[in-house]
């Protein structure tokens, strides 16, 4: 049986939530890896065990900057892109900077990668959707639904999926390998809530017996995947030649309601916290919209690579509960 090969792997974002577990895995299977990363997002805090690993090597600066982009580029095997703006408050509160950062930043991989035929790994997210109203789940090949221009958190989707024209793009005109896949709500430790990322914010408030807080009414439902779960799709669709070229959902199908949610992140935590619900309005922004259902239909993904999440909700939360308790 041959050597399986050893790769250089650039992450961009690799500070991040995911893009710090990215590298503990691509570490645990013996690759070399190089993180970048402006710390926007990103915490130094979520990659300070590695910083003495012998093949962890970091870089605190932006997928905006062209020279730094292409020296990584040119020093890797592959690329898995994660920097993104992340998170519905940064979108309202940094729409110029989102967009940039979604597309040009995008353009600037895509760009490197291709004048060496570099494999590069594109993540998207299931805000491509929109507000597409369907009761089943989504498929990659469903139309999208996005609301006005001058709501802001269209114009994270709007980006995404111009990330995605892009990718495929390069794939169609030069032949350049990429693979795209839509994340849908990962979770997990290291997940920090001041973005408006749901479980960490309610996780936090439930462990210091404070209000959580829902926004809406609480029947919106989505599905919430593990972390290392969805990490290794991600590298199996990029270990796979079938996935070139092709678009995939990332995700659970254990579907859950916020007000499920908050009863039960308290139940888990014996917290005295009260449940209170607020306004979309008076939490983001005159107008905003939210989708009632966002489920992932993992069809193609179970096909392509026989990949589904094998953690369930309630062993993540657990996760992610033991996690916020070891940092006191």
């Amino acid at each position: 049986m041959p050597a399986k090969k050893l790769k250089k792997i650039l992450i961009t974002g690799g500070a991040g939530f995911i893009g710090s577990h990215l590298a503990d895995r691509l570490l645990s299977l013996g690759h070399e890896v190089y993180a970048l990363d402006d710390l926007s997002t990103g915490k130094f805090e979520n990659i300070i065990h590695l910083e003495s690993h012998k093949s962890f090597h970091y870089v605190i600066d932006s997928v905006l900057n062209k020279n730094v982009v292409g020296k990584l580029v040119d020093l890797c095997d592959e690329i898995y892109h994660l920097a993104a703006a992340v998170g519905v408050r940064t979108i309202i509160d940094k729409p110029m900077q989102s967009l940039q950062t979604n597309i040009v930043g995008t353009e600037n991989l895509l760009e490197a990668a291709n004048k060496k035929h570099k494999k590069i790994f594109i993540t998207s997210t299931s805000e491509v959707y929109g507000k597409n109203g369907q009761h089943r789940a989504f498929k990659e090949t469903d139309d999208r639904l996005q609301g006005p221009t001058y709501i802001s958190r269209w114009g994270y989707a709007a980006s995404k999926a111009i990330d995605e024209f892009m990718a495929f793009s390069y794939f169609r005109e030069r032949k350049m390998p990429v693979v795209i896949a839509r994340l849908f709500n990962i979770i997990g430790p290291r997940q920090t809530g001041l973005y408006g990322m749901v479980v960490p914010s309610f996780i936090r408030k439930a462990l210091r017996n404070r209000p959580i807080t829902i926004y809406g009414s609480g029947k919106q439902s989505r599905c919430f995947c593990y972390v290392v779960d969805a990490v290794e799709a991600m590298i199996k669709l990029m270990n796979s030649t079938r996935a070139v070229g092709e678009l995939f959902n990332i995700g659970s199908e254990e579907e859950i309601t916020i007000k499920q949610l908050a009863h039960k992140v308290k139940t888990m935590t014996n917290s005295q916290s009260k449940i209170a619900y607020i306004s979309y309005e008076k939490a983001y922004e005159s107008g905003f919209e939210d989708m009632m259902r966002r489920k992932p239909d993992l069809t193609k993904i179970k096909k392509y690579i026989n990949w589904q999440p094998r953690t369930n909700l309630e062993k993540t939360l657990q996760y992610i509960i033991d996690d916020f308790k070891n940092a006191k």
